[in-house]
């Protein structure tokens, strides 16, 4: 195992809140992993890395006078609907996938750690608890995905609907795009994706240059169990291989100290290149989710990001 690396200061060139959040951040490890067939072993690590963020949200409730929360299930996929108060019942729809490496934050996690971003929003946000392994390998995750958005094509226009992922959340919008593209679908007005996991092969320099720098670490082997089997570079599974030709207006944001990087630099590139419009925000000494949304940093990339939806979504 390589020694850990030395962590580095925060800058000067960051507001007191995020060098405040960095000074406590350090190199962030799961527990090992289990065999790719210990199902009995998977569960117990699932719950003991989703463990932290239930413990903190645990208790968390919506306030009525900001946002409600109901749901729908659409084959066998139970999806959150956040309505915030004074948006009307017809607004456009956010389809936002959730972050958790592709194992991780089901269940009541998926829409709380998506409620912040959705409480802004002039748009009602739908967020599916699509079914994850150890139980439901790929391509399930993808199928719920695709069932979801399929259900908004039914009640919305293209033009008011965007797909938005953070972390593996952006993994699964992107190869959501892939896959609708493929089956002949409509693609959404706007993409956001926000330090998005691309690349299920870890191939990129931040993979290495920021190993034990970003909070986040490697998930090889969670990326071979979500997988089951199949190549890691198929495009389902890193879109980063895909062909984004006619890609929607994308949103793309990372950190100078976030793991995935090279994943969204990389996008950037391939989205320039197939003249999709795109727009990147890299925040200065940014980890992987920024500086967990509490700090001026946090605050104008999510004006940025209300912005871009602003512009491209229909009203």
């Amino acid at each position: 195992m390589p020694e850990p690396r030395p962590q580095f200061p925060p800058p000067s060139s960051i507001s007191a809140e995020a060098q405040a959040v960095l000074a406590v951040s350090g190199g962030f490890a799961l527990q090992p992993h289990p065999a790719l067939d210990d199902i009995a072993g998977w569960e117990r690590w699932v719950e003991a890395s989703d463990g932290p963020l239930t413990k903190m949200l645990g208790g968390y409730q919506l306030s009525d006078d900001v946002m409600r929360r109901t749901e729908f299930e659409i084959d066998g996929v139970t999806t959150h609907v956040l309505h915030p108060v004074g948006v009307p019942d017809d607004a456009p729809v956010v389809v936002e996938l959730h972050g958790g490496g592709l194992i991780l934050c089901g269940g009541e996690l998926s829409w709380k750690i998506t409620a912040a971003r959705a409480a802004e929003r002039q748009a009602i946000t739908w967020v599916p608890d699509y079914r994850m392994p150890p139980h439901h390998r790929f391509p399930v995750a993808l199928d719920d995905c695709l069932a979801v958005y399929r259900r908004a094509l039914a009640e919305r226009d293209p033009s008011r609907i965007a797909v938005s992922g953070a972390s593996a959340g952006g993994n699964l919008a992107a190869a959501l795009m892939l896959r609708a593209k493929d089956d002949g679908l409509p693609l959404p007005a706007a993409l956001i994706l926000m330090t998005p996991e691309l690349d299920l092969t870890e191939s990129g320099d931040t993979f290495a240059t920021l190993l034990g720098i970003d909070q986040l670490g490697l998930l090889a082997a969670v990326n071979e169990l979500y997988a089951d089997g199949q190549d890691l570079t198929h495009p389902y599974l890193s879109p980063l291989f895909g062909d984004v030709t006619g890609f929607p207006p994308t949103f793309l944001q990372s950190g100078t100290r976030d793991l995935y990087l090279s994943n969204t630099v990389r996008m950037h590139r391939k989205l320039l290149d197939a003249g999709v419009p795109v727009e990147l925000r890299v925040m200065e000494a940014g980890l992987h989710g920024g500086f967990g949304g509490r700090t001026p940093e946090d605050r104008v990339i999510n004006a940025d990001m209300l912005a871009f939806l602003a512009e491209h979504l229909a009203d």
